[in-house]
């Protein structure tokens, strides 16, 4: 990320900093791998520390299942109703393993009665449908269709959406979330042959601090529990922060796709980078341009990772049934390729409008219980 800075701080770190009535503004340093990775210095009006009081803890995880086997999976998704009533009761975990974890989230409620706070985990949340505001600690960001909203650990947020439909693909991992290292310099900034760039990332904008006294309820999620506590003040009652470590936005439709004579391989699609997985865009593009080319992807053998695809719009030439919302994962082990019929089929085509998002994970991805309800159980044998 760049450094951003939002409201009132002082001159120097770790100095005072007063209010008018010389009473201190509370600092917080908000920091990753220690004290050696990005960070930021909050600066509060009330301590962040003081707990009025604990609630019970509840428990928060989902179950794999132990003996599902190694075959290609299509989830249809696509009828997805409402998968529960608010933000976090309504994820419904489909795919993971140890690095990261796959999940949909569609609540009944618009509007969080509470504030989040990911204890462990990074958060990559795809817009599918829907639009609203992300708040947290570092100020406000208006989301919409097509954005990717990345949210470090430890970010204290909530979410109110409008009214219409709302789909939301939820990626999680206990390890930060970056733009790809081949894109940036040695000092940080992407790089010119970058498929995006800063001026399309979207950093929070201004919020006036709340600074009235109250019962605040923060979820925060770790080792399986969520840890429910209460707070006299509010967690948005900032006076100011500067740093690099906050959340954005980065539309999926602000990705410039990277093209070439012959088919071009996935790691020139790729968006993010963690530890253990990478998250591409396959975005509107022209096809390749060779007198020969074929535009459909070859055949493929994973040996060091699984795939996984989720399609959001368009027509994915090398695919039969498979509809807006549907997943498929292919598991590193076992060759996978188009369809019968599709490669002939895209030869002589120009270009196309299909918009989907791809985790590639270099461990095995595992289905949960809550996937089986899902499952197309022909999906193995659609290559007959």
């Amino acid at each position: 990320m760049f450094y951003h800075k939002l409201g009132n701080i002082p001159a120097k770190r770790h100095t005072q900093f007063r209010k008018k009535d010389q009473s201190l503004f509370q600092e917080e340093l908000v920091s990753s791998l220690g004290f050696s990775g990005i960070y930021s210095n909050l600066y509060h009006h009330f301590s962040p520390t003081r707990i009025e009081s604990i609630l019970d803890s509840e428990q928060y995880k989902t179950t794999i299942v132990e003996d599902y086997g190694l075959k290609p999976t299509h989830l249809n998704t696509s009828d997805l109703g409402i998968t529960g009533t608010d933000y976090l009761d309504a994820r419904k975990v489909l795919l993971k393993n140890n690095d990261v974890s796959i999940a949909l989230c569609n609540p009944s409620e618009r509007k969080m009665g509470y504030y989040y706070k990911n204890g462990e985990g990074d958060e990559v949340i795809f817009i599918h449908d829907g639009e609203g505001v992300l708040y947290s600690q570092f100020g406000k960001i208006e989301v919409r269709k097509g954005d990717y909203i990345v949210i470090p650990r430890t970010t204290i947020y909530s979410f109110e959406w409008k009214e219409g439909p709302l789909r939301l693909l939820i990626i999680e991992s206990p390890n930060p979330v970056e733009t790809p290292n081949r894109y940036r310099s040695d000092l940080g900034q992407l790089h010119e042959h970058s498929p995006f760039c800063e001026r399309d990332i979207r950093p929070p904008v201004w919020m006036e601090p709340n600074l009235k006294e109250g019962s605040y309820l923060v979820k925060t999620k770790k080792q399986g529990y969520l840890h429910n506590y209460i707070y006299k003040n509010s967690p948005y009652d900032l006076e100011g922060w500067d740093g690099f470590l906050w959340p954005y936005a980065f539309s999926i439709n602000d990705f410039e796709p990277i093209t070439g004579r012959i088919h071009q391989p996935p790691p020139v699609h790729q968006t993010f980078q963690a530890y253990g997985y990478v998250i591409c865009s396959f975005v509107p593009r022209l096809f390749d341009y060779h007198p020969q080319a074929i535009p459909a992807p070859y055949n493929h053998s994973n040996i060091d990772s699984d795939e996984v695809l989720y399609y959001a719009e368009g027509d994915f030439m090398s695919r039969k049934g498979i509809d807006r919302g549907s997943f498929t994962l292919h598991p590193g082990g076992i060759p996978h390729g188009p369809h019968p019929g599709t490669v002939e089929k895209s030869i002589g085509a120009k270009e196309t409008h299909e918009l989907a998002v791809m985790i590639d994970t270099f461990k095995p991805l595992y289905i949960t219980h809550e996937a089986l309800e899902f499952l197309d159980t022909d999906y193995p044998y659609s290559w007959k």
